[in-house]
């Protein structure tokens, strides 16, 4: 499996305009690059584009969303690394072969799919394999 890139680092927040303010002038930006709802993941985002790595800023949509119990278990903080792959569900077939379980199957994103490694077998990070062509674009 090649890895084209980091695509993406996802941080998980309570509240998506206070952590707005507090990292755009960290980030040097006036506002997000990219911003979007999720209803099937139950996230609202704020996306940064830093060279061609996203930041992205994700707040949970409803209190038994994903974002909302990794809070409630871990506090805020980097919860998604994500690497841009060329396929996803050939690296989820390779990978599966090495025994890394996955958590569900791929999951459609506008043009994409992405897919997570179970952080049990990734020493706590959740690992997401996403095959989006057009991120290495994106600045």
């Amino acid at each position: 499996m090649k890895i084209n890139k980091v695509d993406h680092i996802s941080i998980a927040v309570k509240n998506l305009d206070q952590a707005r303010k507090v990292w755009e002038p960290i980030l040097a930006k006036a506002g997000p690059d990219d911003t979007y709802i999720d209803e099937s993941e139950k996230i609202k985002v704020a996306r940064y584009w830093i060279g061609a790595v996203g930041v992205e800023l994700m707040e949970s949509l409803t209190p038994d969303g994903e974002v909302a119990k990794f809070i409630e278990k871990k506090g805020e903080g980097v919860m998604v690394v994500s690497l841009n792959v060329a396929n996803t569900r050939e690296a989820m077939a390779e990978l599966d072969q090495k025994g890394y379980p996955f958590i569900g199957g791929a999951r459609p994103f506008r043009e994409c799919e992405f897919a997570f490694i179970h952080p049990k077998k990734m020493n706590g990070v959740l690992l997401e394999l996403i095959d989006d062509k057009g991120a290495e674009f994106k600045k």
